[in-house]
């Protein structure tokens, strides 16, 4: 079996219908129907993101899930992402559909050292077109430099969009 379908098959059924939802609204209205969508996103600290804020300076955002096995590291990944990145910009992470209650139960009291925002609708990967998680989006005064795949090595990608 490919992983991915072993990934779909423990899946909550409400996540599996809303990426349906979603995939269908993007393939009928078009990607600019995602794409127009204003972002307000609170995180679990109770600070606020919007697009104003994306608009704003340099953001490095991390989206992930507790859900998802190769996002099970992801405290890991972003704690040096933001001590080598933080003077120079933003560094956030997105929590792709999921309540509050699942994101704490998975952090189990562990710290990002950034803020974890709460995309509970998905609308900001929507936007975004975070398509595999975890995902990495750079941006730069709201215009996205790089989305995709977190990979292995995240600085050489970060500072190759930054130059």
């Amino acid at each position: 079996m490919w992983p991915h379908r072993r990934a779909l098959r423990h899946m909550p059924r409400r996540i599996k219908r809303r990426a349906a939802a979603a995939l269908l609204a993007v393939l009928v209205l078009g990607p600019s129907a995602a794409r127009a969508q204003e972002i307000h996103l609170a995180s679990l600290a109770g600070e606020h993101l919007s697009d104003a804020d994306l608009a704003r300076g340099t953001a490095i955002v991390v989206v992930w899930a507790s859900w998802s096995p190769r996002s099970r590291d992801v405290v890991e990944r972003v704690q040096p992402l933001a001590g080598r990145w933080g003077a120079r910009a933003r560094v956030l992470t997105v929590d792709f559909e999921e309540e509050r209650q699942a994101i704490e139960s998975f952090l189990g009291g562990r710290t990002f050292g950034v803020p974890v925002f709460l995309d509970t609708d998905g609308t900001f990967s929507k936007k975004y077109a975070i398509a595999t998680l975890p995902g990495l989006l750079v941006l730069k005064d709201g215009k996205s430099l790089y989305h995709g795949k977190l990979p292995e090595d995240p600085d050489s990608v970060i500072a190759a969009a930054l130059r």
